[in-house]
């Protein structure tokens, strides 16, 4: 017995226990990293959509869940424009951030979409005014919102987010990928804490790869 114990202590730590989570089962690794906002940190980057109702119901966990995170990780999001109907949804969120007033809008967004119901897709599309009342709960005029909502570099950030999604290899809302490499999905976890937890261990890996 004694032998033994002390062979097994020879042995690497891949050896002696398997992973929590394993890639290609519990999330992907994707062929190509992609370019994080920071490389300094590790990021874990949330993709939504307020018209995804899975991502109204995300946001309450996730917020929860990145208040736990440790020193060293950059949250992120990106507003996922699958099809030209959805770009004006990324735009109020880049018009958002650009304004500083993303704290006070994105939850309202999303509540406006799925409960108020004075956010709705078709017809002649949304528009910076369909927006006008939720940011000037937050301060700011309707033509401020409108100038910035169909600026160059708004427009410049949504085509970034479309590029990004693309080499995300996204296929649903909510995703999470983790420093560019780790796609996370509901598909492989089940579940929003079974993504959280894969993020969590993920985000771990990163940051002792980096000491």
């Amino acid at each position: 017995m004694l032998r033994r114990a002390a062979l097994l202590l020879l042995l690497p730590l891949s050896v002696q226990a398997s992973p929590l989570y394993q890639a290609g089962v519990d999330y992907e690794v994707l062929p190509q990293p992609v370019r994080t906002a920071n490389p300094d940190q590790v990021e874990v980057n949330e993709i939504f959509s307020y018209h995804c109702g899975h991502c109204f119901d995300f946001e309450q966990p996730m917020h929860k869940w990145s208040q736990t995170l440790p020193d060293g990780v950059d949250l992120q999001r990106t507003p996922a424009p699958w099809q030209p109907a959805l770009e004006p949804l990324a735009r109020a969120y880049y018009s958002a951030v650009a304004l500083g007033v993303l704290e006070q809008t994105h939850i309202a967004i999303f509540e406006a979409y799925h409960i108020n119901k004075t956010l709705v897709l078709g017809g002649r599309g949304l528009q910076a005014e369909d927006f006008a009342a939720i940011f000037a709960d937050a301060g700011v005029s309707s033509e401020k919102l409108a100038s910035v909502f169909n600026s160059f570099g708004v427009t410049s950030l949504v085509n970034q987010a479309k590029s990004r999604i693309r080499a995300y290899r996204t296929q649903g809302t909510p995703e999470m990928v983790v420093n560019g490499k780790y796609r996370i999905t509901l598909q492989k976890t089940k579940s929003f804490d079974g993504m959280l937890a894969v993020a969590r261990y993920l985000v771990e890996q990163e940051l002792a790869a980096k000491q």
